[in-house]
């Protein structure tokens, strides 16, 4: 143990790294709720996108314990589900099938482009300002889904979408279950937002909302997860470009974000802010993100709960082993989880959105030339309801708020060059309408 993860050089033990891994798990395990549900509204099966979800993630994690030694787990990530279900098969008329292809392809490309240094350049080039503002974008996405999933918001109530009132089951539940998760979070209870769904489903038996079968067991053998199901006819489209160039700007953040907030947390940066064995970090989250393709689930990245695993101690990948170990387990307790309502779940979304809200805060809105930018991005993903709009207006508002200001200079070249792309995709939608 100590020559695989270096125990004592980063001041921790086993017994500290084995709480902190079973606390991250705890903090993120609603992934396994949530994230089958969503994807299930495609027409894929729960069962099988819940085993893929659990195997991918320790896969994932495996990867990063022993090629980076960082107490970081990883799982299908929130923002990047949505974008699966909500954005790609419900807003354009995809199959999960084709979805699963652009994740496939996305994962390819990000390992080759962490082997040979690419994705850190990259990085840097895009401004941190559009970065911070995708994040708390993603964040009122989720919160939004969340709120409709509940049956909380309606566009019925006279107005272009507000609030119902609480004589309607699910949205009583769900406010009662984003309440007790409130609650938890705030006395730092290990596992809130786990524990919060937990309690939900319990409070939704007596509303109707929450329905046992009869006969139910909590434990099963694993579901065969969804192997291989790609659609390669539409690989050359304009459409399956937009795709997949979404998946990969998204996730491209969403793990450099985490992985810069946990190892700063744990105190793992050196004296320049760089993140030690940060190549084979990005490289966990792609052979995650591949594997999550080929058994059936949506991108795979960073997540951010394990910055509870360090509060706990975390401060190596032995953490991540026994993170990892916790998902292979749960397979076993597949009918568990399907006996989780969305309204048990929806207070897990909209906190979760309140977590990404919190970047919102080192945006500097006094610089008109990176604030509205910031806004738009914000903005468009919850009205627009598609995170890829919120992404292209985004960038394209940033340059030319920029050249408006007399800052063109501070422009990346790689910036100019997405936001060219994202003017030509909307010429071609509007030519197509």
């Amino acid at each position: 143990m100590e020559k695989l993860f270096k125990l004592q050089e980063r001041g921790t033990t086993v017994g500290r790294e084995v709480v902190a891994g079973i606390t991250t798990f705890l903090a993120m395990a609603y992934i396994l709720a949530v994230n089958p549900g969503m994807l299930s509204e495609t027409g894929m099966p729960f069962g099988g996108v819940f085993t893929a979800t659990a195997i991918a993630s320790a896969i994932a994690t495996l990867v990063m314990a022993f090629l980076a030694n960082l107490p970081v787990a990883l799982a299908p990530g929130m923002g990047l589900n949505a974008f699966f279900t909500y954005t790609v098969c419900f807003g354009m008329g995809c199959s999960w099938q084709f979805a699963l292809t652009a994740v496939l392809l996305e994962g390819i490309l990000f390992i080759l482009l962490s082997l040979f240094g690419v994705r850190e350049a990259i990085i840097n080039s895009i401004p941190a300002t559009l970065r911070k503002a995708v994040a708390v974008g993603i964040g009122l996405f989720i919160c939004l889904i969340g709120l409709s999933n509940a049956g909380i918001t309606s566009s019925d109530t006279g107005t272009i979408i507000g609030f119902v009132n609480l004589n309607v089951p699910s949205a009583l539940v769900a406010i009662i279950g984003l309440v007790i998760t409130i609650v938890l979070y705030i006395l730092k209870v290990p596992g809130a937002i786990l524990i919060g769904i937990a309690l939900t489903t319990i409070v939704g038996i007596p509303f109707g909302v929450t329905t046992v079968p009869e006969g139910w067991k909590p434990f099963s053998l694993p579901e065969a997860p969804l192997l291989f199901k790609f659609e390669w006819g539409s690989v050359l489209t304009g459409k399956f470009f937009i795709v997949f160039f979404t998946f990969l700007f998204t996730d491209l953040f969403d793990t450099i974000g985490t992985l810069m907030g946990v190892t700063e947390q744990a105190g793992l940066v050196d004296e320049k802010g760089n993140i030690p064995n940060v190549k084979g970090a990005l490289l966990a989250d792609a052979i995650g993100t591949v594997a999550g393709a080929c058994l059936g689930t949506s991108t795979v990245t960073s997540f951010v709960e394990s910055s509870s695993g360090v509060a706990a101690g975390g401060r190596t990948g032995l953490s991540s082993v026994v993170t990892a170990i916790m998902f292979l387990l749960a397979l076993f307790f597949t009918p568990l989880f399907a006996l989780i309502p969305s309204a048990a779940t929806a207070p897990a979304l909209i906190f979760v959105g309140f977590l990404m809200m919190q970047s919102i805060s080192s945006i500097d809105f006094q610089d008109l030339t990176e604030g509205i930018p910031a806004f738009i991005t914000i903005m468009v993903m919850p009205f627009a309801y598609s995170i890829s709009k919120g992404i292209a207006f985004g960038m394209i508002s940033y340059v030319i708020c920029k050249i408006a200001g007399k800052k063109a200079k501070e422009v990346p070249v790689v910036t100019w060059v997405l936001a060219v792309i994202f003017i030509a995709n909307l010429i071609f939608e509007a030519i197509k309408a």
